[in-house]
């Protein structure tokens, strides 16, 4: 059953109970929720605002959790390559803490491990993996529900479908987790944001107006802020216009398990280990060396380099000297 459906047959006491969350986003569209419970809801709102508020309900329960689960480490089960034969990495275990890279060319099955972790996959997935969660196989609360999830997603497309502004739609999350010092905390995810995104935004800007860019800052800010999800996925941080090593910083010093699909070699030899990928397989697992090590001294030295040139054509200067 959809939210759609499920609001049109509750009453005010039922949304106030479920979704304690929802009077302040009716609050801010001009409805003001009557008193009584017993009141149908459908008789307090005209179709469109109930429509939108059903969006506005699936896309917050996306974010939301409930008691945070202490997870140690995942392990990845390897399975089948496209070709139908055994993976050539068996095992990969990721502990709280780590940041995991996945390397590959383009197609080579970098997204569908991703995949295959948020979907906790017990070899129903394509490639045949298992994912196990502290040693035991996933529990269905991990796939099923919006009360619980293992896994914050990043995707490289990240829109919203809420018309509300930036401090609003953060408030209405900080409330939904019951987070202390709420202003605070929105305060803080503003700030995080606004250091990832090449172009500043402000506490009263739609969050439907926010590029792409802005967009993925501030849901990487809001996920180490207020995400309980114990595990974090990022799909090619680097697409999203923002300062990338920021970003993997932020979200590394939440003691979460990382893992990232990633072309960029400075943010590749920031993690842990990496993982390649090819036809469809983990191919090997490879820790940096201390020569990488060495060698990301100089690549973070270029691209800052690179950095400041793309600020001076932004502000419409001239590159005749470099």
């Amino acid at each position: 059953m959809t939210h759609l459906d499920l609001l049109r047959g509750a009453t005010v006491g039922a949304l106030r109970e479920r979704w304690p969350y929802a009077e302040r986003f009716l609050g801010e569209h001009g409805l003001e929720l009557p008193e009584a419970p017993a009141a149908a809801l459908a008789d307090c709102c005209d179709a469109a605002l109930l429509a939108d508020l059903a969006a506005f309900l699936t896309e917050m329960e996306t974010f939301l959790s409930g008691e945070e689960e202490d997870v140690g480490a995942i392990t990845v089960l390897g399975g089948r390559d496209k070709r139908g034969e055994p993976e050539p990495v068996r095992e990969l275990t990721v502990s709280k803490g780590d940041v995991v890279c996945i390397v590959g060319p383009t197609g080579s099955g970098k997204s569908r491990l991703l995949a295959d972790i948020e979907w906790v996959a017990r070899g129903d997935t394509p490639t045949g993996r298992r994912v196990l969660v502290d040693g035991r196989e996933g529990d269905e609360r991990w796939r099923a529900g919006g009360d619980r999830k293992l896994v914050a997603q990043l995707s490289q497309n990240m829109n919203f479908v809420i018309d509300m502004g930036v401090g609003d739609f953060l408030a209405l999350h900080a409330e939904s987790r019951r987070a202390d010092d709420i202003p605070g905390k929105v305060n803080r995810i503003w700030e995080e944001a606004n250091a990832l995104a090449g172009e500043p935004f402000a506490l009263d800007t739609p969050v439907t107006s926010l590029s792409g860019g802005q967009s993925r800052a501030l849901m990487i800010a809001d996920t180490a802020v207020l995400s309980r999800s114990p595990v974090v996925l990022i799909d090619e941080i680097e697409n999203a216009g923002i300062d990338r090593r920021k970003a993997l910083e932020v979200l590394v010093g939440q003691d979460k398990v990382v893992l990232m699909a990633t072309h960029d070699p400075i943010l590749a030899l920031m993690g842990d280990r990496r993982v390649v990928i090819g036809g469809g397989a983990m191919r090997a697992v490879v820790e940096p060396s201390a020569a990488e090590r060495d060698n990301l001294v100089e690549l973070r030295a270029l691209d800052a380099r690179l950095m400041e040139l793309r600020a001076r054509l932004r502000r419409g200067e001239r590159l005749d000297v470099i």
